[in-house]
């Protein structure tokens, strides 16, 4: 009797067995996905993405509209702060230096939103950064950043007769491990 089909169909079936009942495994099978959580400033979205660690068969997160999320444990100084109600030329001229100081032990990449106040109204812009030579859209832990503006502003556009700065904040977009 020729025993060697037996053998192979037995080996076959054994292999076929192994393969599909190994799925134990595929339990503990995970992957890292990406968060996506993003929010609006003045009409401009940023994003703030942290990974999680999820089963292989689960699906990916959908992107969340947030809350803004606001750097705890920040500090800010007003080194200088000029406002010239009209400089001669049909302008006006905003010059500030403000230190922004993160006193985490972790660094982070974010946007400074600067509140101001003049005797009309109150408003928070991010506007500052972009315009500044240090836009300090990263902070690293324990440290300081400087961030300038030197801007003159048409009196076409209307003047104001003071304007104040009365909080600065900072919009996380990235928490950086260390």
């Amino acid at each position: 009797m020729n025993t060697k089909p037996l053998k192979l169909l037995f080996i076959f079936t054994c292999f076929i067995l192994l393969q599909n009942c190994g799925g134990a495994k595929d339990d503990d099978c995970t992957k890292e996905a990406k968060i996506t959580n993003y929010y609006y400033v003045n009409n401009q979205s940023y994003s703030y993405e942290s990974t999680i660690e999820i089963p292989c068969d689960f699906p990916d997160p959908e992107p969340v509209e947030i809350d803004i999320p606001i750097l705890d444990n920040f500090t800010y100084e007003i080194i200088s702060f000029i406002y010239t109600k009209d400089t001669g030329n049909n302008t006006s001229r905003l010059q500030f230096e403000i230190k922004l100081i993160n006193n985490n032990d972790f660094a982070v990449e974010g946007v400074p939103v600067i509140t101001m106040k003049t005797p009309e109204l109150e408003f928070s812009s991010n506007y500052y950064a972009s315009k500044s030579p240090n836009n300090c859209y990263k902070l690293d832990a324990n440290s300081s950043c400087t961030l300038s503006y030197d801007e003159e502003a048409s009196l076409d556009l209307g003047v104001s007769n003071s304007i104040e700065i009365i909080n600065v904040e900072y919009y996380l977009t990235k928490k950086i491990s260390s």
